[in-house]
Formats: structure tokens, C-alpha cells, sequence
């Protein structure tokens, strides 16, 4: 057995690489951003290749920074950015495109087209997902429909489809396997989550040949090695999962009513509901999640687009600020935002409101209005968004939430954090790894090639940072909260 695990966290912005020893804790980290694409409004794509390389070099960092040997890594755990895109060459590992981001909307008017032909129900029961451009489903269709000759290859054989996990895999193992898991194949429209099968009216629907589909494993398993050109060394690859049911896992929340919100380019939040068929409603959805051995279980989920991502546009956007880490003290040099509200609808709105066409919004801005309440009230609707979340959450489960397990790169804003958990009236419980997604992967890995036992093990191994407790009363929350509901209802279309 190696001395650790290997977790690569693909992300929307960028690729992490952890190794994780015995006692969970990380040896080693590398991470290195890679560009936006975004060739017109509403589109966002990201260079398929770059993805890779940005992977593999960072994976070669993560080795060299704690001077471990590639035959000390007992095994590889991925987790990816859900829905995005790709098709390649089965030959020439070679993309055919640019991958199309799970934020891209240049698929909402095939999703128009569904919903008007009345397939929105059945879409919902046998994915339990919503018709919308967020999932993959569209974004294969409207490559088949818009390049030449690619539907002809594809029924050929000489094409691939996947999400980024497979795509990784596809390179690490130099075209040998073509696979993806439950929960990453649960994010596509073209799944069915109870008979844990593609379906092929909906692949019929949407016109996708069958030839392009990975094979679909559980997310705890081993399903091969590393070419060994990449690192030296064979290396097994015994665990995927998608971020956001990796970091429901990485944080311990796999048995049924443990949810979990992570901070990152979007905000993502999860309750696990075990073995049951829940029908989510309130513009949830239900998607399959990660039990203790890595089978899949099912989860409620709310999903929202852009979270972390509205501080980055601070940044490279609006150039208000210079780093991510000042936003707290500027927040807090003004005693409120001075009644403005920030709606960073940039690529629609998520859940609950499912709004493809709804874009950003800065409202109540007077000739007082500062930056200082531009950035207060960019973190304020990050919270916001997550109290519409839990809302939704209680309606449909009719359990009022006691505590909030969070993660992600955002989560470390103490203001943001103290403002979640007076917005939504409960603890807020920051875990003390806010890699919580990579965490999730490396666990997984790790049960798959026997380097942990599943189960209580691994729930011993998270930690807390800090709770954040609520510090305001109910009447105030109820009056902040009806002013960002009034903003949201100005930006929305439908």
C-alpha cells in the first residue's frame, strides 16, 4: 500500500491536485488557474487541452513539492466540474470543440423547444432533473446540430462524449478507458437515476447515438491505471465523483438528512435522502449522491450558478478589488449596503427559480453608493441565494434546517459566513478542510484500493474550524430578506 492518495479537483476556474496521508490531512497541494472563454454573451466555454495540461502539471507539482515518489500514491480520486461538455476523437484523444460549461446558456432555446412539447415531466421523473441549458444533454445536441459531419462519426464510433471526468481519464489512460460514475452521469438528461441506466427515449429525444457514451461505474472503484508515460508509474484511478456529491462526501453527510453547502464558483447545496425516490418540487432537484461505500444514494440538491464567481468579477470585471481576501474588512468598513442589492444573475438564475434568461442586476444604487457597498452587497447575495436554497429545502422536506455543514474557497470570508448564518437562522459549521470536494475524492479512491474503511473511519476524519452562530432577530431577518426577493423578482423574465 502507498503512503497517500492522489485527489484531482478539476474546477470551473481552475485544477487542484492533493495528496491526502492516512489521517486525512493534505501532504501536498498544487493548484493553477486556466482561462475563460466566452465568445459571446451567455456562452462560456473552456479549451479542453488546456484543461489537461493545467491537470498534469499540476499533478506533477503536487509529487515534487513533498518529494514523493509517484509508486508512493496507492491511488487517484477525480472530481470534476459537473455538465461541462466534451466531445472527442476515440483515436486521436484529440477534442472536436471546446468544451461548453455548465454555466453556457446557448442551449436554453432547445430547452424552450422541450418544455413547449411538453417533455418537462418526463425529463423530471426519469432524471429528476429540470429541462435546462445548465445540464449536458443540450450541450451534446447542439454540437451534433452545428458541426458538419460530427453526428456521422459519432454513429460510427470514431467519437466520445463525457463530462470532465471522463475526459481525465480518457487522457490518463491514454484512450484505454472510457468511463464516467453515477453521480456525474446523473447531471447529463440522459440518465435514468432509478433504473441506474442511459435511457434511450431520451437519447431518441434528443437525437444522441448511443456510441458516444462512457460506461458508468460506481464512484468507489477501480477502473484502471495511469498510462504509465504519465507519471513514471502505473497508478490506480478507484474513485469519481462529481464536485458537488464528492464534497457532500468529503464532509461526512453520507447517510440519509446530512446536507452540506459548498462556496465556490457556484454554490451548491445538497441533502442526502438515502434509498428513497423523494419528489423534490420548489424547483429542487434529485440526483444521485454517494452512500458510505460509494454506491449511489440519492440526494435533493439546489444549485446555484454564480457564488464565489461574483467576487472574482470584482475583481477581473469591475477591478474593485485587488484580491478575493479584502472583501470582508470592506464589507465591513459600512454598517449595511446602504439599501443597494447585487443579483448576480450572469448566466440566468438556478434554483429555485430556473430562469434562463434573467441576467445580473445591481439595484438601489444612489449617489451615495460607495464600492464598499457594492462589495458588501456582492457577499450578502451570495447568502442570500443559499437562504432561497434552504427555504425551498424546508418547504419541500417540511424539516426545518439546524445546521449547515460549508465548504469551499468563499466559505473562509468570516463576514460572508456570519451574514449565511444569520440570514438563514442557524449554525453555520465551516469544516476545518475547506477542500472538502477533493477531500471527498480522496476518500472515495481510498475505500476503492483499501486504503481506508468506509463508513465511521472516514466520518472521524473531518474536522471543524468554527461555528458561526445567528446574531440577528427574526423580524430583522424577515425585513433583509424581502428587500433581496423584491431585487430577484426586477431581474427574473419568467
Amino acid at each position: 500500500m502507498g503512503t497517500y492518495i492522489m485527489a484531482i479537483d478539476q474546477g470551473t476556474t481552475g485544477s487542484r491536485v492533493m495528496l491526502v496521508d492516512p489521517a486525512g490531512k493534505v501532504a501536498s497541494m498544487a493548484y493553477s488557474e486556466f482561462p475563460q472563454i466566452y465568445p459571446q454573451p451567455g456562452w462560456v466555454e473552456h479549451d479542453p487541452e488546456v484543461i489537461w495540461d493545467t491537470t498534469s502539471g499540476v499533478m506533477k507539482q503536487a509529487l515534487e513539492k513533498s518529494s514523493t515518489q509517484p509508486e508512493q500514491i496507492a491511488g487517484i480520486g477525480i472530481t470534476n466540474q459537473r455538465e461541462t461538455t466534451v466531445l472527442w476523437d476515440r483515436k486521436t484523444l484529440k477534442p472536436v470543440y471546446n468544451a461548453i460549461v455548465w454555466q453556457c446558456r446557448r442551449s436554453a432555446p432547445l430547452c424552450d423547444d422541450l418544455k413547449e412539447r411538453g417533455y418537462g415531466p418526463l425529463f423530471g421523473e426519469k432524471t429528476g432533473l429540470i429541462i435546462d441549458a445548465y445540464f449536458s444533454g443540450t450541450k451534446v445536441k447542439w454540437l451534433f446540430d452545428n458541426i458538419p459531419g460530427l453526428k456521422e462519426r459519432a454513429k460510427a464510433g470514431e467519437i466520445a462524449f463525457g463530462t470532465i471526468d471522463s475526459w481525465l481519464i480518457a487522457r490518463l489512460t491514454r484512450g484505454r478507458v472510457h468511463v464516467t460514475d453515477y453521480t456525474n452521469a446523473s447531471r447529463t438528461l440522459l440518465f435514468n437515476i432509478h433504473e441506474k441506466t442511459w435511457d434511450e427515449e431520451l437519447l431518441a429525444l434528443l437525437d444522441i447515438p448511443r456510441e458516444i457514451l462512457p460506461r458508468v461505474v460506481e464512484s468507489s472503484s477501480l477502473v484502471g491505471s495511469t498510462d504509465p508515460s504519465i507519471l513514471g508509474c502505473p497508478i490506480p484511478i478507484a474513485g469519481i465523483a462529481g464536485d458537488q456529491q464528492a464534497a457532500l462526501f468529503g464532509q461526512g453527510c453520507f447517510s440519509e438528512g446530512e446536507a452540506k453547502n459548498t462556496y465556490g464558483t457556484g454554490c451548491f447545496l445538497l441533502l442526502n435522502v438515502g434509498s428513497r425516490k423523494v419528489d423534490p418540487g420548489n424547483g429542487l432537484i434529485l440526483t444521485l449522491a454517494c452512500d458510505e461505500n460509494g454506491k449511489p444514494c440519492y440526494a435533493l440538491e439546489g444549485s446555484i450558478f454564480i457564488g464565489g464567481a461574483v467576487v472574482q468579477w470584482l475583481r477581473d470585471g469591475l477591478g474593485l478589488i485587488e484580491n478575493a481576501s479584502q472583501t470582508a474588512a470592506i464589507a465591513q468598513s459600512v454598517k449595511d449596503t446602504h439599501g443597494v442589492h447585487l443579483v448576480p444573475a450572469f448566466a440566468g438564475l438556478g434554483a429555485p427559480y430556473w430562469d434562463m434568461y434573467a441576467r445580473g442586476g445591481i439595484l438601489g444604487i444612489t449617489r451615495s453608493t460607495t464600492k464598499a457597498h457594492i462589495v458588501r452587497a456582492a457577499l450578502e447575495g451570495i447568502a442570500y441565494q443559499v437562504k432561497d436554497l434552504v427555504g425551498a429545502f424546508e418547504e419541500s422536506t417540511r424539516t426545518p434546517f439546524t445546521e449547515l455543514k460549508v465548504d469551499g474557497g468563499a466559505c473562509l470570508n468570516d463576514f460572508l459566513m456570519q451574514f449565511q448564518a444569520d440570514i438563514i437562522g442557524c449554525p453555520v459549521d465551516r469544516s476545518g478542510s475547506i477542500e472538502s470536494t477533493g477531500m471527498g475524492a480522496a476518500f472515495l479512491a481510498g475505500i476503492g484500493v483499501g486504503f481506508w474503511e468506509p463508513g465511521a473511519a472516514i466520518k472521524g476524519l473531518r474536522t471543524s474550524d468554527r461555528r458561526f452562530l445567528p446574531a440577528i432577530t427574526d423580524q430583522e431577518r424577515q425585513s433583509l430578506y424581502r428587500g433581496w426577493q423584491d431585487a430577484v423578482n426586477r431581474v427574473k423574465v419568467i
